[in-house]
């Protein structure tokens, strides 16, 4: 079909620019298409749920976070025949004897800085206390230890040394079943402050938990002892969670042990409570006292039967 009559230099003119026009318009059509299929595909919504971490970590997502945090470690320990755990709880700041000797130097310095300072007369008490706790950080490590060999050559995948991973009383756990050349697990947290396993724990035991809660239900899941080694609130936590859950008869009945009758008797006055009439004078018997590596195993194995 030709073109209309004309004046020449407008037929030439759109003779000229026919054919281009309308290809610029497909190119620019493409071009915007292909923008939009990436802004699609690279949109959130287009992400797989479960692997989008920024809907996953939502505030209406926090159920689904609860529920994996439960079931990972439950999988893996049952995939590697965990069925039984002695949980060991202490305080970070029971440290070894190298480390001690680090802050007892400071003090030191401290008090050659500043003789007649609050700070330098608060750090030599402090450093004199870390001094004095050592033995707790060797006696756990030897507890560790007797525990481990002893599952090694009868109970293997029973009585499996569990700590909350970090330092101190943990580290000192950890380390015994290391010694004994055994496995040891660990049940990490994660805090705002720098926060990472000690090296000891067995490669591929350590898990990581958000939540307290269900971290603490897993202390206790497979737990056949509880030894509370001396400490401050992260231990006294765990202790009384667990002497609420034997008091109420809502958990497995285990022995509840508490390490070095001096430090405990320091802190909580357990008696005063049963005097108070705010426990029952049978409640005194849910927990006990020992004050060496070898009676502490003495009561978890005399508790459940068992013999070496």
């Amino acid at each position: 079909m030709g073109l209309p009559d004309l004046p020449i230099p407008v037929k030439i003119r759109l003779l000229k620019t026919k054919t281009p026009i309308p290809e610029r318009k497909i190119v620019g059509e493409k071009e915007e298409l292909e923008q939009r299929l990436k802004d699609i595909m690279e949109h959130p919504s287009y992400k797989l749920a479960y692997l989008d971490q920024d809907f996953i970590q939502g505030e209406d997502l926090r159920p689904l976070r609860l529920e994996l945090e439960l079931l990972k470690p439950e999988m893996f320990l049952d995939e590697m025949g965990i069925m039984s755990t002695v949980v060991v709880f202490g305080g970070t700041q029971v440290l070894p004897q190298n480390e001690v000797d680090v802050v007892v130097a400071e003090a030191k310095q401290l008090a050659e800085e500043k003789p007649d300072s609050h700070e330098a007369k608060r750090a030599a008490v402090r450093a004199e206390r870390f001094q004095s706790k050592v033995r707790y950080y060797e006696e756990c490590r030897e507890f560790a230890k007797i525990v481990t060999t002893y599952n090694k050559e009868f109970r293997d995948g029973e009585f499996i040394i569990k700590t909350g991973g970090g330092p101190g009383i943990m580290e000192a756990a950890n380390r015994g079943a290391f010694d004994a050349g055994g496995k040891s697990m660990a049940l990490n947290i994660t805090l705002p402050f720098e926060q990472t396993p000690n090296s000891y724990i067995t490669p591929g035991m350590c898990f990581q938990f958000n939540y307290f809660a269900i971290r603490k239900m897993h202390f206790l899941l497979r737990a056949k002892a509880l030894v509370c080694f001396p400490g401050g609130f992260g231990t006294l936590d765990e202790l009384f969670t667990t002497l609420t859950l034997r008091q109420t008869g809502r958990m497995q009945e285990i022995p509840i042990i508490l390490y070095s009758k001096e430090y405990w008797d320091g802190i909580i006055d357990f008696q005063f409570l049963a005097d108070e009439g705010v426990i029952q004078d049978s409640h005194l018997d849910i927990f006990q006292y020992t004050e060496t590596p070898q009676e502490t195993w003495d009561v978890i194995k005399n508790f459940h039967g068992v013999n070496d």
